[in-house]
């Protein structure tokens, strides 16, 4: 028999195995986390879309200037305006961002005012 036919026929008998154990659980109406790592995976949609007003509503609920914002997300002030202009679209990962800003500005305008080196609200 070849090395990877044995490699194969290994990782069979461990997918073997590891339903027998399964099935055995179950069998014995054992809770599946007490023999099994057990993890829970979270779900995550798409970002919303957003269009240059929508970008715009989202800093002043800040009540950020476009040069605080920008550097707030991590972007460029001309990436900024140029979403707010309505010539690009942000990226997926800034619009999960927005997502969450307006999920609760409140705990990002607290969060602001606590860093000490933080830059100030415009």
């Amino acid at each position: 028999m070849s090395e990877k036919a044995k490699k194969q026929k290994s990782a069979g008998a461990k997918i073997i195995e590891g339903l027998t154990e399964l099935r055995e659980t179950l069998e014995e109406a054992i809770p599946i986390e007490e023999r099994f790592t057990v993890r829970t995976v979270a779900f995550f949609p798409e970002p919303n879309q957003y269009d240059a007003e929508t970008v715009r509503e989202t800093r002043e609920m800040l009540r950020m200037s476009q040069a605080v914002f920008a550097r707030f997300l991590g972007v460029d002030e001309r990436t900024l305006q140029s979403w707010e202009q309505g010539l690009r679209k942000p990226s997926p990962i800034a619009r999960r961002f927005m997502d969450e800003i307006r999920h609760n500005p409140g705990y990002w305008i607290g969060r602001f005012r606590e860093e000490p080196d933080g830059p100030a609200l415009a």
